[in-house]
């Protein structure tokens, strides 16, 4: 999903700093926002690092100025009974999945509070935070859940200062996670109302409108973009 947010807030006139572990595929897509007239820098990041995630944002702001749109897309699954997981990987998800995003939302926050500068801060969380089968990944949940949970309070604490944060929580959509997830488990679009995955494609207005002016009054939310795939 990362992939395609860079593309459009590319599309949209948006500067878009790259942050990731694997700088091939950062410059591949960097490269590739350049030829059609957008700007873009690819900036190694290891998202379990906090020297790396405070490095980022300064190498971010150093090469394109002041970081105004944050997206919080990093995030890793647990696919596996919470008893059976060792502590690494309990590590390795919290890491990922919830201090990576409070970070890198504080460390962009600092810059803007510094600056007096409004700024927007999507955090992408999942229907996972809402709904629980039992069958595996309970950490995952629990760290959407808080990431929700994150959003709503940093929403508050900076509304002060014109920071507007908020969540897209997306169902199962096309992704690179989720494709290791079929591999294992088969084609779960067809236990699905619609009987179709999301397409990434179909994100686009929602993180849009988030970072646009048309939600200049909108903090603390969470949008559950999940194409009715889940109960309420």
């Amino acid at each position: 999903l990362g992939l395609r947010f860079a593309k459009v807030l590319a599309a949209s006139g948006a500067k878009v700093a790259l942050c990731a572990r694997r700088m091939d595929r950062l410059e591949a897509l960097a490269e590739e926002i350049r030829a059609t007239g957008g700007e873009a820098v690819a900036i190694e990041m290891d998202a379990t690092k906090a020297e790396d995630l405070a490095g980022a944002v300064a190498k971010a702001e150093a090469a394109l100025g002041t970081v105004t749109i944050l997206v919080n897309n990093a995030g890793i699954p647990d696919a596996q009974r919470a008893h059976k997981m060792d502590l690494e990987l309990v590590d390795r998800v919290l890491d990922i999945n919830l201090r990576a995003p409070w970070i890198m939302a504080v460390e962009v926050a600092k810059r803007l509070i510094e600056t007096k500068t409004p700024g927007r801060i999507v955090n992408i969380a999942s229907e996972a935070a809402f709904h629980y089968s039992g069958n595996g990944a309970a950490l995952y949940s629990v760290t959407k859940a808080a990431v929700v949970r994150l959003t709503e309070t940093l929403a508050v604490e900076w509304s002060r200062n014109h920071i507007n944060v908020n969540a897209i929580a997306p169902g199962a959509f096309e992704s690179e996670m989720l494709a290791g997830m079929l591999e294992r488990m088969g084609d779960i679009s067809q236990h699905m109302p619609r009987k179709r995955l999301g397409n990434p494609a179909q994100l686009d207005s929602t993180l849009l409108f988030l970072v646009g002016p048309a939600s200049d009054a909108v903090t603390g939310t969470c949008v559950r973009v999940d194409d009715g795939q889940h109960g309420r």
